[in-house]
């Protein structure tokens, strides 16, 4: 919840508000310091010992380098399960789409949100990027003239066919690999944009909702189950001989 929440903090910093914490639970602080979040609010940084953090950061739009940096330092020994360097390398991108998407759809100028965790004991991996954008019911309405229902637009997003992106490089496929992935992996997807709530959960299914507030912008959340023992290959990889 900290890419989220620091977004909404964000803003509300830039229109004059001072944002101060007190009376944290102690738990709760000694994660917050320790993934960094605290300390834009003057609070001392802890050092993560057990390496479970993904650190809270706020990207500029033109900081993909720095994203992709940002991804592979604190993606690294976080226990995802084993795939083929070429799936390994496609999921990486399928990340980085979620960067790229708010980039190119939200237009906003307020920066891009990310933090994460790892719980080994929940056996799970929670990774999620926030942006405070005009949102993906705003998007698909200016660019492809679709009027939807929040959820159902969020759901049309999520589609690995559909996409506003225009010109020769097609978008949309690394969400759909990643959709693929994480539903073998019985991991979850959560998206929220505007009043709109979507999931897809661990067994594959699809929730819709209608928010009774809006946020401001768009939230992805994606789980990863680490109990997972499986090993993933991209089905071009897999050999005829392998299926009997």
């Amino acid at each position: 919840m900290c890419s989220p929440l620091g977004a909404i903090l964000y803003r509300a910093s830039r229109r004059l508000n001072t944002v101060n914490f007190k009376n944290i639970p102690g738990p709760v602080q000694k994660i917050l310091q320790k993934n960094g979040f605290l300390s834009y609010y003057g609070h001392a940084k802890k050092l993560d010992e057990y390496g479970t953090t993904i650190q809270y950061n706020r990207f500029e739009r033109k900081d993909d380098r720095y994203f992709g940096s940002y991804i592979e330092k604190h993606f690294k020994n976080k226990a995802i399960p084993d795939m083929s360097p070429a799936l390994r390398k496609k999921f990486w991108e399928s990340i980085f789409e979620l960067f790229s998407n708010a980039v190119s759809h939200s237009k906003t100028e307020m920066g891009i949100f990310t933090c994460g965790q790892h719980f080994p004991a929940k056996k799970r991996i929670d990774f999620a990027i926030a942006d405070l954008g005009i949102g993906i019911p705003k998007n698909l309405k200016d660019k492809k003239k679709l009027i939807l229902p929040p959820p159902e637009a969020i759901n049309w997003a999520m589609e690995g066919r559909n996409t506003t992106k225009t010109g020769p490089i097609p978008g949309g496929l690394g969400l759909k690999l990643l959709r693929e992935f994480i539903h073998l992996n019985k991991g979850r997807i959560q998206v929220i944009s505007d009043t709109g709530y979507w999931e897809q959960c661990s067994d594959g299914t699809v929730n819709k909702d209608l928010l009774p507030h809006p946020f401001p912008g768009t939230v992805v959340n994606i789980e990863i189950n680490t109990a997972d023992t499986n090993t993933y290959i991209l089905s071009s990889e897999q050999s005829p001989d392998d299926i009997f």
